[in-house]
């Protein structure tokens, strides 16, 4: 009876292997490829468009700061597979205006062609504890990670919708899986996107146009540099559990999944797991994510509970001696 329960099990993961393909979405071909990528000066976005254009795609730049927009206009272009390939930049800033950003990227679409790959980007992040962070800094990254996402997504989807393909990708973050210490800014932000993507999928699935919500690790970019000046100690603390990526890495990950129309694009390890529990009510690109979800989701469960913990007990550890700290100065 157990060989019998064992070669059932074994038959019908073999069964979804062969059917998945057939439901999976056909992969976007990136040679002659419209790409725009927002927040592309720096980082994981300037990684993602060289990405692209190694593998003849077409590039728009997007970006506040024109002169780096420039310089990572040159650095791209050095990666050309053929003459015809185009870098064309523009200098502006995604969460401001909407009918600016529109209009800008209707000028791109007229150079370029129509956008077949979109991949917001654009974003930035201050940490530090909830009392502490200026008001104004939430109003801020609302707009920039959240709006800035929503303006150049909202300007496109009408086009993909009457062609019947696309991609739009948002760049989220592991801080958008779960909330951290010192995150309390930047956190619900990058929470929001996971909600806006899983609603525009269920209405623009029936075109053929499929959204990627991508969850990069600490990262190795300027953005990071930046804000690793400014974490509490407690963040310091809880990032070393976890290693940090190189920024072409992440961004290979990010056009691979997206290419493929997968949902959830995550790197290592702790991706994964962080992907597989908290999945939900997400959409699945293929029976076998399904099924791993199904198949994993306890045991993950149980570590994630593990790290939760000890998460816990650093922030307590660094209460317990900045307490210390403050006693021993009262009574010096």
């Amino acid at each position: 009876m157990l060989l019998l329960a064992v070669a059932f099990i074994v038959t019908f993961v073999l069964l979804l292997y062969v059917v998945s393909p057939l439901i999976s979405p056909k992969p976007l071909k990136l040679p002659g490829a419209h790409v725009v990528v927002t927040g592309g000066s720096s980082g994981i976005g300037k990684c993602i468009a060289i990405e692209c254009y190694k593998q003849g795609a077409f590039i728009t730049l997007i970006a506040r700061d024109e002169n780096k927009l420039l310089q990572t206009k040159k650095e791209i272009e050095k990666y050309c597979v053929n003459d015809k390939q185009v870098v064309l930049c523009i200098s502006v800033d995604v969460s401001k205006d909407y009918e600016h950003v529109e209009n800008v990227l209707k000028q791109a679409q007229e150079k370029l062609g129509p956008v077949d790959m979109l991949v917001n980007c654009a974003g930035t992040s201050v940490t530090g504890k909830f009392e502490d962070i200026e008001v104004n800094s939430f109003e801020r990254l609302m707009a920039v990670n959240y709006l800035g996402s929503v303006y150049p997504s909202r300007a496109v989807v009408a086009t993909m919708k009457e062609r019947r393909m696309g991609r739009i990708v948002f760049v989220s973050s592991q801080a958008g899986q779960l909330g951290l210490f010192g995150y309390t800014a930047y956190s619900p932000t990058k929470f929001a996107l996971r909600g806006l993507a899983e609603a525009l999928q269920m209405e623009v699935k029936p075109y053929n146009i499929y959204i990627t919500v991508a969850y990069p690790p600490d990262t190795d970019t300027p953005g990071f540099a930046e804000e690793s000046k400014t974490k509490p100690l407690e963040t310091k603390l809880i990032s070393e559990t976890s290693s940090v990526c190189q920024a072409e890495q992440v961004a290979r990950v990010i056009v691979k999944d997206a290419i493929q129309g997968n949902f959830n694009s995550s790197v290592g390890s702790d991706g994964y797991m962080l992907s597989i529990l908290t999945s939900g009510m997400s959409p699945v690109t293929s029976i076998t994510e399904g099924l791993q979800q199904v198949v994993c989701m306890g045991i993950f469960r149980i570590i994630g509970l593990f790290y939760l913990g000890s998460f816990d007990n650093i922030v307590r550890r660094c209460m317990m001696q900045r307490e210390k700290s403050d006693s021993a100065d009262k009574t010096e």
